[in-house]
């Protein structure tokens, strides 16, 4: 099995260890944050002078080890990213990432804009989970959903007042685009070999229906990669990596955005 199909075989355990213990009707009646206001990622994309740069929270990657160990904590990095980011996505898988749903919870109380779950939804369960843990949007991953499974997530995201972002690495998965679909994410990383092209993004943005913001993310560590993507068209730039893996990626992010500036 290649890398992706790996994550999302765990995945699938995984999801079928935790969803018998908590049902989605328990988490609309006992998730604190169900009755939260939900952040609109799309609004803060759109936002004049808005960075535009979505932070990404995560200690570790399949193809690069552990960038910061699970003592880091969430609060001073994401409280950085606060000040200037028109989103923040934290990793909340464990195996891989080194990520946890904690992680999301304290990005939410310490942040006053929108937060991304990054992670493999593979069911409308996580979803809801996703929700009760604080996050204002989900991701689904065109490589390993169908465009049945994007539509019926992405509607039901919707329902419950979550955005969704459909991430897609080539032309054939931008089929999986619906009108339920919130944006749309180009990720420039190969999720079955982890080679990473800025190119793909360049190649795709004409193809992203109108209406659905665009999102390049992975591959982005230079000031004019974003200025090339931003006159290409895209409105939101997903970072995590080139930050997380400095000393202090707070003080990585406040640098990087004052450079842009």
């Amino acid at each position: 099995m290649d890398i992706l199909e790996t994550i999302v075989a765990a995945k699938r355990k995984e999801v079928a260890t935790f969803k018998p213990r908590s049902s989605i009707e328990r988490f609309e009646r006992d998730g604190f944050f169900w009755q939260i206001a939900n952040r609109s990622l799309v609004q803060s994309l759109l936002l004049p002078g808005s960075t535009g740069i979505i932070a990404e929270f995560k200690r570790k990657s399949p193809s690069k080890g552990w960038f910061k160990t699970k003592e880091l904590e969430v609060e001073p990095v994401v409280v950085s990213y606060n000040k200037h980011a028109a989103g923040i996505s934290v990793l909340t898988d464990d195996e891989f990432f080194g990520g946890d749903l904690d992680d999301l919870i304290q990005t939410k109380v310490v942040s006053d804009i929108p937060v991304l779950r990054k992670d493999f939804i593979i069911d409308k369960w996580q979803i809801a989970e996703a929700k009760a843990f604080g996050a204002d949007i989900v991701l689904l991953i065109a490589a390993c959903l169908s465009p049945g499974e994007v539509k019926e997530f992405a509607a039901y995201a919707k329902s419950i007042g979550l955005e969704s972002i459909l991430e897609v690495h080539n032309e054939e998965e931008l089929g999986h685009c619906c009108d339920e679909v919130s944006m749309v994410g180009v990720n420039n990383r190969n999720l079955k070999t982890f080679e990473v092209d800025i190119n793909t993004s360049l190649q795709l943005i004409d193809k992203i229906p109108a209406g659905k913001p665009a999102i390049a993310e992975s591959g982005i560590s230079s000031i004019d990669t974003i200025v090339t993507l931003r006159n290409a068209g895209f409105k939101g730039f997903l970072i995590g990596e080139n930050f997380m893996k400095e000393e202090h990626p707070g003080k990585a992010f406040e640098n990087f955005v004052t450079e842009l500036k």
